[in-house]
């Protein structure tokens, strides 16, 4: 890697220079937030994007001014990710279409939502945040370009909780909004390592990422004062730590490391990692659920194997077969 970015790097300086014309990107949730910023600066810089959104008419509002300004082109595909049904809808119509995509970046995503389940019975956000991306990414592989990449939108949540192979659906505990945040972020990364493992051989590299903190649409669940307290908790944990304070990312800076992974840095430097301020992230095993770092359980090769297995398991249909 020729040139060093950081925590408050941005989108346009870490794509500074770079021509992406001539390159195609699919991003899921470009309707707000990070997505958006992601797909502006893509754009801007030439390149040809499929944003993959669950409300059309919405997501036509939200980025007409970057298509407006772009160099390159957007265009939107209807995609729910909390119904199997439209995920396998949108992946038949990128399949038809054929044209093929250097990266994939699977962004969308909920948080601490109250309890709720997908159309196919899954914990909500196990469901949306891990099972639509995998079912998704994997029905679509054939489209990623030899030498390609997966970026899988991780989050510093993973270090609250595991995985629970046994029951991702809390049917026989009490559900609690931000374990099962924490479970299915901690899902994406393991689904982005086991990728990895298995497209290596093609070239393609895949990741995930914890992209800062930052008030986009998120945390849209959370009353106000539920998110002031939880900034509060977040600043007494790490101090109690000796950690510096968290610091709050400018939307443009929170879209930095996606855009990063997908493009710039070298593919098999970041391979299988977790990464977070347009690095790869240490390996950090302290209980602290605020610190920095990955927790080595997000990143566990046979946990992922089996993570994979369950999760063809969960959709009704193995991968070798899509």
């Amino acid at each position: 890697m020729t040139e060093k970015f950081g925590a408050k790097s941005t989108a346009d300086e870490v794509l500074d220079g770079v021509d992406l014309k001539g390159k195609r990107f699919l991003i899921t949730g470009v309707s707000s937030g990070i997505g958006l910023e992601t797909v502006r600066a893509l754009a801007a810089h030439g390149a040809s994007v499929v944003g993959a959104v669950r409300d059309l008419a919405k997501a036509e509002r939200a980025t007409a001014s970057v298509r407006d300004a772009a160099s390159g082109s957007l265009e939107l595909i209807e995609l729910d990710l909390a119904s199997l049904q439209s995920v396998r809808a949108c992946a038949d119509r990128l399949l038809a279409d054929g044209r093929r995509f250097d990266s994939i970046i699977a962004n969308a995503g909920v948080m601490a939502t109250p309890f709720a389940r997908t159309a196919d019975g899954f914990e909500l956000q196990f469901g949306t945040n891990h099972l639509g991306h995998f079912a998704l990414v994997n029905r679509i592989a054939p489209l990623l370009a030899d030498n390609g990449r997966l970026v899988v939108l991780s989050s510093q949540a993973h270090r609250v909780a595991d995985v629970d192979l046994d029951d991702p659906n809390f049917e026989r505990q009490a559900y609690d909004p931000w374990v099962a945040y924490g479970r299915s972020k901690t899902a994406t990364s393991l689904f982005a390592a086991e990728f990895d493992r298995r497209h290596r051989h093609r070239g393609i590299r895949a990741a995930s990422i914890m992209p800062g903190n930052s008030l986009t649409d998120l945390p849209r669940h959370l009353r106000q004062e539920d998110l002031q307290g939880l900034f509060e908790t977040v600043g007494k944990a790490r101090a109690e730590a000796g950690l510096p304070p968290a610091e709050l990312k400018d939307i443009p800076q929170v879209a930095a490391t996606s855009v990063w992974a997908a493009v710039v840095a070298d593919k098999d430097e970041i391979c299988g990692h977790y990464l977070e301020d347009c690095a790869v992230a240490p390996v950090n095993d302290t209980p602290n659920p605020f610190a920095d770092g990955v927790r080595s359980y997000a990143l566990d090769a046979d946990k992922a194997k089996q993570l994979w297995a369950k999760s063809e398991e969960w959709i009704g249909a193995s991968t070798a077969a899509i």
